[in-house]
């Protein structure tokens, strides 16, 4: 809590009001974007990489909060003051931080899988950044911080080598997401027989049983996808500029209208919330990863006369440019 006391000495408006909006990058909306852009529009098995990453993470983040259940910083200290709106973000127990192993499994997957210098660089800025962020707006400890990065880094490190090729990633990726489900179902029956525990308060609960309930859509959803994909669809991330970010942005649109205007339709059709958490979230990556590359064939043919014309002249401009520099 020392270093803490420190940080709350030295906080000031424009110190707020940017690990404030940084920190905003640890969400799982963000990591929902990072890993769909990749999985769309780059590289399919650098997509699953990241994915799986995520998920393993989240996994092992919320056994180990559960498990030691390691209040906040607030309420550990009373007098202990947070910036602005943090406590909102931050549910759970304390230990380990998820906004930090978020970012770190997530920029660290992009980092190791392309091995490029300026992505190395921006990637470890920015978990830095985010890392430091959670302490300075008061809602993880160094311990916290630190235990997520060093988890978030052996992730990354275990599997990319199953990643390295394709026949690799054949050969291992169901087994890793088959291991990912049963580690999920595990999880989801732990968090059940703690139900009597009295040393576990009921918000804390709360939260572990939501983000159980949320990987165990999300990991049989991923197999799904996986066999779907494999068997049948093969699709290619492949298209021209604007058609990747009209598939972007439409396809995105899909996915967050799945995630947030489902939710009480199916919480009424169930009568539970937490098994329509669990349909609600396989829906989402049935969605991102099986329905939606459906149509990606014909965005590799989108052709729109304007911005052909667009892209024709600013190649035309770079090629001048690199002869005048010549």
């Amino acid at each position: 809590m020392e270093f803490l006391y420190f940080l709350e000495g030295i906080r000031n408006p424009v110190f707020d009001f940017f690990f404030e909006t940084i920190t905003h990058l640890g969400e799982e909306t963000f990591f929902l974007l990072i890993a769909i852009f990749f999985f769309w529009c780059v590289d399919k098995r650098e997509g699953y990489y990241i994915l799986l990453i995520g998920l393993y993470g989240t996994v092992i983040n919320q056994i180990a909060k559960i498990t030691f259940r390691i209040e906040r910083p607030w309420v550990k200290d009373p007098n202990f003051t947070v910036v602005g709106d943090a406590k909102i973000e931050a549910t759970g127990y304390s230990f380990p931080s998820g906004h930090t192993q978020n970012m770190a499994g997530t920029l660290g997957a992009i980092a190791a899988y392309n091995k490029k210098r300026l992505a190395s660089i921006i990637s470890v800025t920015v978990i830095a950044l985010v890392a430091f962020s959670r302490m300075y707006l008061g809602v993880h400890t160094p311990l916290d911080v630190g235990v997520s990065l060093l988890l978030a880094a052996v992730l990354v490190i275990f599997l990319r080598p199953l990643f390295a090729s394709e026949e690799k990633f054949v050969k291992s990726f169901p087994w890793l997401v088959i291991s990912a489900v049963v580690l999920s179902l595990g999880f989801i029956i732990y968090v059940l027989l703690l139900s009597g525990d009295t040393s576990i308060d009921a918000e804390n609960y709360a939260s572990a049983l939501k983000n159980s309930c949320t990987l165990m859509g999300c990991l049989p959803g991923l197999l799904l996808v996986y066999f779907v994909d494999t068997k049948w669809l093969k699709f290619d991330t492949g298209a021209r500029w604007y058609a990747q970010i009209i598939k972007l942005l439409v396809g995105l649109a899909g996915v967050l209208a799945i995630k947030s205007g489902l939710s009480t339709p199916l919480a009424l059709l169930f009568g539970n919330e937490l098994v329509a958490r669990i349909v609600r979230y396989f829906l989402m990556v049935s969605f991102a990863g099986a329905i939606w590359p459906m149509t990606f064939s014909r965005f590799a043919r989108l052709r729109i006369g304007a911005l052909e014309k667009f892209s024709e002249k600013v190649v035309r401009v770079f090629k001048k440019s690199g002869n005048v520099e010549k």
